[in-house]
């Protein structure tokens, strides 16, 4: 991965193809002294948000495609154009997805005119548990439901919570895989809103195959097929896939392994083990 640094300033005036947060003419770079002086306080602590982020130095232009709310209502991409979208692929299931949404519910209050956050819900069970879900916890954004057009649009979610930063023009510029410090997102929120012209970029070259980090759970799992699996059966054994560790000396779990050495010749033969015993047949 290779990366470049660059402030708010230079991004801009070099026009990388990253070039997020148009203000006003003649303010430093080119964010509104209106905008900034008004801007909404930071939530969370000065320690957790660092100077820098990271931002894609090729984002890719999301499509134009409709969702469907778990209250019925539908939207587009276009209708959200002018705003950030962080796009969260999670689960009810799925621990580091409960851990963080607690904090993206904090960012949706406190930025509600510059940041719509969407739930992207993975669950293969009745949507009244997604319902349920999202009551229980409070959740003050929209939940739509997975679909073959949103996995199209978001490719590569091999593991939750995954998440998409899309900035105001409709650009993935981040891919965040696994429970990610809520500074960041904030900070990556701020700088693409153009509400703090102190935060400088790295744009970088973002590994499209990535490793598996950040207390991230898989979901699909190379050289495994567990579409042959009832639903309750694929939660259980991506949880224990999750959670128990290959022995080859990695000291990752069986899942990690797999999508980070899918040559390695203990994961698999562990994994198709845990398939087996989780159907009832342990040969």
């Amino acid at each position: 991965m290779t990366t470049r640094r660059l402030p708010l300033v230079g991004l801009l005036a070099l026009s990388v193809g990253v070039a997020i947060g148009c203000g006003a003419a003649g303010a430093p770079g080119g964010q509104s002294t209106d905008a900034t002086s008004t801007a909404p306080a930071p939530v969370f602590a000065a320690e957790t948000r660092p100077a820098s982020i990271q931002l894609a130095a090729n984002p890719v232009t999301l499509p134009s495609f409709a969702m469907q709310d778990l209250d019925g209502q539908t939207f587009t991409t276009d209708d959200l154009r002018g705003k950030v979208i962080l796009v969260n692929f999670w689960a009810t299931w799925c621990g580091p997805c409960r851990a963080e949404i607690p904090d993206l519910i904090q960012l949706q209050a406190r930025y509600p005119e510059q940041l719509q956050v969407i739930g992207v819900s993975a669950d293969e069970g009745p949507v009244q548990v997604v319902e349920d879900f999202a009551t229980q916890f409070g959740i003050n954004y929209p939940i739509v439901m997975a679909s073959p057009e949103l996995r199209a649009a978001f490719p590569g979610v091999m593991a939750l919570p995954t998440s998409f930063m899309v900035d105001t023009d409709g650009r993935v510029v981040r891919t965040h895989v696994g429970l990610i410090n809520a500074g960041v997102l904030e900070q990556e929120t701020r700088f693409l809103a153009s509400l703090d012209a102190s935060i400088t970029v790295d744009l970088v070259e973002e590994d499209q195959h990535g490793r598996l980090v950040n207390a991230a759970h898989a979901t699909e799992i190379p050289g495994l097929d567990l579409t042959v699996l009832t639903t309750d059966q694929r939660v259980t054994a991506l949880q224990r896939l999750n959670e128990e560790g290959c022995t080859c000396g990695c000291q990752l779990t069986l899942a990690q392994c797999r999508i980070n050495d899918s040559s390695c010749g203990f994961s698999l033969p562990l994994a198709e083990q845990v398939v087996a015993e989780i159907v009832g047949d342990p040969s």
